[in-house]
């Protein structure tokens, strides 16, 4: 009798069942490891938007402190480059807060009248919608009311509200600090890393490393960009017809190009009402029509000029990360899916072996050479 060859199993299963298997415990095993993962990180949430905070302001102070660190030291350069980006954003701070403070009245006083001209005309228009003062009043009336009975229950709010606002400043803090290392001393601190990995390992940690942190500070520095860009846009946009705290309005619209998918239109929404009651719907119209004209220069023409391959996902893979990202923190996870996802394909594609791809026969004439072509 001829023995079985030893790389064949003896029991009697079909080989497509013991394929499935094999592929199943391996991704039920990497299941586990990213579930233990996202854990470990929701449970040390702070922690690592710190870290992610620092990375993202090393990645976009970088190129300062290495233009200032020409001509003076190091540690010089990067206090430099820090001042910098806190006189630039403290001045952005000051400028909306000083425009507020100079147009509420007026917008206050806007918004009450285009309030009155939503209930005429809801009243008085083609709806089938009868909304009366009385019937205003009466909303507000209960409103107050939920306040005076959950009284309590908002105090415990705003005491836990005051306790984030603390972790918001241990946050800043803390990724400041890191900060100021990773510009300082990064590179040797990868180094020494390095060293505790197995030497016939190192070269692909560090090929790994290099395309994860080429993708992820040309995602931060590119989203600064677009995000700066949009907020002249619109705000040009804004002070062109007129609308009110245009220039808050603009740093809105600064703010959500850095959340993927929802933060853009949020902000258009946001102006339009702006537009909506202090200039009427025409004016609203054209706002919101030229936020959105905003957001598809961001996408088609800005986004693949400034970022280019750094970050080649599909917007099907985009916008399931976000919303998975939303579900498991909320804002933050919406924030940073983006990257995080970059970092993990850009790393991923440069660890894979190459893929190599059978070439079929040729016909009978001696046509093919029958050999092996990389696909990639």
């Amino acid at each position: 009798m001829r023995a079985l060859p030893h790389d064949r199993p003896t029991e009697n299963v079909p080989q497509w069942l013991l394929t499935t298997a094999g592929w199943s415990w391996r991704f039920v095993a990497l299941v586990a490891a990213v579930s233990l993962l996202v854990y470990a990180v929701v449970h040390v949430r702070l922690v690592f938007v710190a870290v992610f905070l620092a990375l993202v302001l090393t990645s976009v102070l970088k190129p300062v402190a290495d233009l200032y660190g020409r001509v003076m030291p190091r540690s010089l350069a990067v206090g430099l480059s820090l001042l910098s980006a806190l006189v630039v954003f403290g001045g952005l701070v000051a400028y909306v807060v000083a425009s507020v403070a100079g147009q509420w009245q007026t917008l206050a006083d806007q918004f009450a009248s285009g309030i009155d001209q939503i209930i005429d005309w809801v009243q008085h228009g083609p709806l089938p919608v009868d909304v009366s003062w009385a019937q205003i009043n009466d909303a507000i009336e209960a409103g107050r009311k939920w306040v005076a009975d959950n009284s309590a229950d908002l105090a415990s709010t705003a005491v836990a509200s005051a306790g984030t606002v603390a972790e918001g400043f241990a946050v800043i803090a803390l990724a400041v600090f890191c900060t100021v290392f990773f510009l300082m001393s990064g590179g040797s601190m990868w180094s020494w890393f390095l060293t505790q990995v197995p030497s016939d390992h190192r070269e692909r940690w560090e090929r790994a490393a290099d395309a994860g942190w080429y993708s992820f500070s040309g995602y931060a520095r590119g989203t600064v960009i677009i995000a700066v860009t949009d907020g002249i846009m619109a705000g040009i946009l804004l002070a062109a017809l007129g609308i009110p705290l245009a220039a808050p309005l603009a740093v809105l619209v600064f703010i959500g190009a850095f959340i993927p998918l929802i933060g853009a239109p949020a902000a258009m929404v946001i102006a339009g009402v702006v537009a909506l009651a202090a200039e009427g719907p025409f004016k609203a119209l054209i706002v919101i029509i030229g936020v959105a004209l905003i957001g598809q220069i961001e996408g088609h023409l800005l986004q693949p000029l400034i970022m280019g391959k750094q970050v080649a996902l599909h917007p099907v893979v985009i916008a399931l990360g976000v919303t998975a990202g939303t579900v498991l923190a909320g804002i933050l996870g919406a924030v940073v899916a983006v990257p995080v996802l970059a970092v993990t394909w850009t790393v991923y594609a440069t660890l894979r072996p190459p893929r190599v791809a059978t070439v079929p026969d040729g016909d009978d004439d001696g046509g093919g050479d029958g050999g092996a072509a990389e696909a990639e």
